[in-house]
């Protein structure tokens, strides 16, 4: 990479002078994308698959973007990935997107080359027609593409340089694990494409502050909760309960709102643990409003626990996890992957870029389930246009504005997105991550910067060092 003290401003005029300010060209311009394509994307972890859907040896799928594909594979030794690309003449090896070789290996579909899943060549057509270097054995193998796992997640990176995943992640992996995130499995999975650049489509995820206007139904039951954290000059009074009403109106208020939550993004808030907290409306609770809802969902977090528990579930210590590992609502694992953990459950968001003002956006429903009775693996997003109706009403509602503001990044005179420095920092503090990439920063501070990205949905804009 250049030194960032080789890059001058001309080679980079998108770059970002104000933290609290993002040129909206970055939304658009044909060759700020190609910079990303070129010195971001290859040097960064990607989400490629899910662990489940390659459960025994021989399982594979295949993972691609922006025109890169990679071969997910279970062996006998574990799970590794290869670059999709026979050794004779570069064709793709995998038909179809899925699928098991276990015997028969990977076949190239052109001249009938093989490769076993262990990567090594078992058979070329013709071999006394090749000179013999053209055919050594280790020159011939699949091209290995570097692998962790997380999350229950396979990331794969094709920087065998760069830093590892856990390295990025830091502290935030520990969080992850007590959530046994790694047990979770997938009910459900949408995909659809957008018509807009795919940081326009990850940012409208990266704070809370449009649910007022975005899910105004979020706010029909408890209004406080969110201007308490955004509206104190707009009515809010500092405390998540309605005055005008019961102490148990108020809780049935808050069970309310889960089930809105639940309704519209199951992952989101699971129908197993609204159904928990439904039995704890009539519980005994302090007159301090503050103490009595901190109280009533320290109970939820336990009952939940206990209920996952008796069921047979790995369900965490949701209690435990809130004091020693606090892990936030919406957590983003930069460059394009994010989890919603809540009670027992998650929802996860992937985003890929298809052009400069194109994206994939793929939602999955995350959860624990009794060992032996999983559902059957998601191979596949069930794809919709984006204005479905089948579409969970949340991400239905935020997909009606990622379109729009994609056009609105063209409006004359509008050069620049504002962000608060208080509650839209993690926009802020991503973008000017993809610039440490762009301008050449160390690995090490790259980490250290990234670190910082965990735990800032609704955060402030931070030093990242660099």
């Amino acid at each position: 990479m250049v030194e960032a003290a080789e890059m001058t401003r001309a080679d980079f005029p998108l770059e970002i002078s104000d933290p609290e300010r993002i040129p909206t060209a970055r939304y658009y311009d044909a060759d700020f994308y190609r910079r990303e394509c070129e010195e971001l994307w290859p040097h960064v972890w990607q989400m490629a698959c899910r662990v489940e859907q390659v459960p025994e040896v021989g399982d594979w799928i295949e993972y691609s973007n922006l025109g890169k594909s990679v071969i997910i594979v279970r062996t006998k030794d574990g799970i590794r990935a290869y670059h999709n690309a026979c050794r004779h003449r570069g064709v793709p090896l995998t038909e179809g997107s899925h699928g098991n070789c276990k015997g028969k290996g990977f076949i190239c579909p052109f001249h009938g080359w093989r490769w076993n899943i262990e990567g090594k060549n078992t058979f070329v057509y013709g071999r006394h027609m090749f000179s013999e270097h053209q055919l050594d054995e280790q020159d011939l193998a699949l091209r290995p593409c570097r692998t962790e796992i997380e999350m229950g997640c396979v990331f794969i990176n094709f920087d065998d340089e760069a830093p590892s995943l856990r390295e990025q992640l830091g502290p935030l992996a520990i969080g992850l694990e007590a959530y046994n995130a790694d047990k979770m499995r997938a009910e459900w999975c949408f995909g659809t494409v957008l018509p807009a650049n795919w940081k326009i489509a990850m940012e409208a995820f990266m704070e809370g502050y449009h649910v007022m206007r975005t899910h105004p139904q979020l706010q029909q039951k408890v209004p406080i909760l969110y201007n308490m954290m955004y509206g104190m000059d707009t009515g809010g009074i500092g405390v998540p309960i309605n005055p005008n009403r019961s102490m148990k109106e108020n809780i049935e208020d808050q069970v309310e709102h889960m089930q809105l939550l639940s309704d519209g993004m199951a992952g989101m808030c699971h129908a197993k643990d609204v159904a928990v907290a439904r039995t704890l409306i009539d519980v005994e609770l302090p007159e301090d409003p503050g103490q009595a809802i901190m109280q009533w969902f320290g109970m939820v977090n336990h009952f939940v626990t206990q209920a996952g528990q008796a069921r047979g579930e790995p369900t965490p210590d949701l209690n435990k996890i809130a004091v020693e590992t606090p892990v936030k609502s919406v957590e983003f694992i930069f460059p394009n992957y994010f989890l919603l953990p809540f009670l027992s459950s998650m929802a996860a968001y992937r985003i890929r870029p298809l052009g400069p003002e194109s994206c994939m956006f793929e939602l999955w429903s995350l959860t624990h389930f009794p060992e032996g009775q999983e559902p059957p693996v998601v191979m596949e997003p069930v794809m919709l246009p984006y204005d479905s109706d089948q579409f969970p009403m949340i991400p239905r509602q935020d997909y009606s504005n990622i379109p729009i503001q994609q056009k609105g990044m063209h409006a004359e005179g509008f050069d620049f997105m504002r962000l608060s420095k208080d509650i839209e920092g993690l926009i802020s503090n991503y973008q000017r991550i993809i610039d440490g990439y762009l301008n050449g920063v160390s690995p090490d501070k790259l980490v250290a910067g990234t670190q910082k990205l965990a735990g800032n949905f609704d955060g402030p804009i931070v030093d990242l060092g660099f």
